[in-house]
């Protein structure tokens, strides 16, 4: 099984509906995730021994999903019931994030990815905008075959954590634990990868400056 073929299968039945948003079981889509690559993995990143990560009064959580020799990472907020940013979670509320983001991180591998997209079924078409490309990872050149949506949906992603992101620390971990997605990125499509650098390289130079006017630089 492929990325395509994930992108094909309906997820209608698994999902449910709160306050307006559609979820997805976190149980069924790691099930179908074995099912489609049994070496499957995923990880909770960790900040200081703690899966939370501050901003700005609230919290985020990170998973990152590695399936079929690509690693991807995702972020959400810890949300309430009412699904408001919480600035005291407690256990509950960060497992749910957490599950909720591991379904966001095997979304990202194509399971799902309609819903986030705003539609209501997968498309019966053959897809269009595909490419083969090579991206590098920490062991090996491996062929991976990908769609314009998934690598949108990254590249909004990784936009969307400079807005939240408060340190040049944290800017520079964030590109560098997402290597091998922005190496996949540059193959299938240099102008949307030259974006998310731009953006990056001026939220660099921001903070940078930002530190000499602090005259911490």
């Amino acid at each position: 099984m492929s990325p395509l073929d994930l992108l094909k299968i309906n997820v209608n039945d698994h999902t449910e509906s709160k306050n307006g948003l559609t979820y997805l079981s976190w149980a069924w889509a790691w099930a179908e995730a074995l099912k489609a690559d049994p070496k499957v993995n995923f990880k909770v990143e960790m900040f200081d021994g703690t899966p939370l990560m501050p901003v700005g009064g609230t919290f985020m959580v990170w998973v990152t999903v590695t399936m079929f020799d690509k690693p991807v990472t995702c972020m959400l907020p810890v949300l309430d019931y009412r699904n408001k940013p919480v600035a005291t979670p407690n256990s509950f509320d960060v497992n749910t994030s957490i599950m909720r983001c591991l379904v966001k991180a095997i979304a990202m591998h194509g399971l799902g990815l309609y819903i986030y997209g705003g539609q209501d079924l997968p498309s019966d078409d053959e897809p269009k905008e595909t490419k083969v490309i090579e991206v590098t990872t920490p062991t090996a050149t491996v062929e991976v075959e990908v769609k314009t949506a998934n690598m949108q949906l990254f590249a909004d992603s990784m936009i969307q954590f400079v807005g939240i992101c408060e340190d040049e620390g944290a800017l520079k971990s964030y590109w560098k634990a997402n290597h091998t997605q922005l190496e996949g990125l540059k193959a299938f499509d240099k102008t949307l990868y030259t974006t998310v650098l731009a953006r990056f390289t001026e939220a660099k130079a921001n903070f940078v400056n930002k530190g000499k006017e602090d005259g911490s630089v």
